[in-house]
């Protein structure tokens, strides 16, 4: 949610537009793997001044702007977004992401010159919709947490946003025992299949992330490990805010407001949530490490370090 300083989302129904010629929003982009830890990441960072956490943007054409979690307060906002980005009605559903933002859409090379001609439409209506969102919530930065790295290569080509990028990286052990646990949950592959797929979408999005993140100029941009946020959450939060364009101050660790996400995890079901902090929240859960894992994640582990190292910086 957007600080104390600006309006209270939806707080009006006679607010106006962005005037023309104002500012482009900033667009704090989370990108990387999913079950990383965007969401508490994209949660604590809302709680900052000037900051309104969108959540998994990714998913607002496919749902024509219709958010995941219901409530009043919730749906009132998103329908103020709806009508300042009519634009977006012409995108609905999934050809965007499935051509443009999906990182299996980079294995498919026949479908480039449909990108090529959807592409320039899609980042107007994406920045109109992130401007929609800023207007809306009173916010000069979008927290946004697709983590697809070709939706943030194609916010990198837009100029009417302003993007800033966190690549967000966790122990890939946790990754794919939380990928496979969920795949399994909905009838998916059996174990060992389970890990070499996920394993294998990890080092495809690593390959994407890594390209974008080092094409982003190094004064916006930031990698994090989310072990290292939940150790040492004010290091990482002053890092972030600073590559970010931001002076806001650090919120209530204890008492973080989840906001008005349009998608996210179950975290935003709950009104308030406290961050978690020390070594055994970033630890693996027992069982779930793997010698594939770990075998196959391992030049992973020096590219990380490097960046962690200042690389990333």
């Amino acid at each position: 949610m957007s600080g104390s300083s600006g309006a209270r989302p939806g707080a009006s129904d006679t607010d106006l537009p962005p005037a023309p010629g104002r500012a482009a929003p900033k667009v704090l982009y989370i990108m990387g793997a999913g079950h990383s830890g965007s969401t508490i990441l994209g949660v604590t960072l809302g709680n900052c001044e000037g900051m309104f956490f969108a959540g998994e943007l990714d998913k607002y054409l496919s749902r024509s702007g219709v958010p995941v979690v219901g409530g009043l307060e919730r749906t009132r906002f998103w329908g103020r977004v709806r009508e300042r980005a009519p634009q977006a009605q012409e995108l609905y559903g999934n050809q965007a992401h499935r051509l443009l933002e999906r990182s299996a859409a980079a294995l498919h090379p026949g479908g480039a010159r449909a990108r090529r001609r959807l592409g320039a439409r899609y980042r107007e209506v994406t920045a109109a919709i992130i401007g929609a969102i800023a207007s809306t919530a009173g916010a000069t930065h979008v927290i946004d947490t697709s983590h697809f790295p070709l939706r943030a290569r194609e916010l990198q080509h837009s100029e009417d946003v302003a993007l800033h990028l966190v690549f967000l990286v966790r122990d890939p052990h946790a990754v794919v025992a939380s990928s496979t646990r969920l795949s399994r949950s909905r009838g998916g592959a059996g174990r060992v299949a389970g890990v070499l797929k996920v394993n294998a979408e990890l080092w495809l999005t690593y390959a994407l992330s890594l390209l974008v993140f080092r094409r982003q100029p190094p004064e916006r941009r930031v990698f994090v490990r989310y072990e290292d946020f939940i150790a040492e959450p004010e290091s990482v939060l002053r890092r972030i805010l600073e590559r970010g364009g931001s002076s806001a101050g650090l919120p209530d660790l204890d008492a973080l407001q989840t906001g008005l996400a349009f998608h996210a995890n179950r975290l935003i079901e709950s009104d308030v949530v406290a961050l978690k902090r020390g070594g055994s929240a970033a630890a693996t859960t027992p069982g779930s490490s793997s010698t594939l894992t770990a075998v196959l994640q391992r030049p992973w582990r020096a590219v990380f370090a490097r960046l962690n190292g200042g690389g990333g910086s």
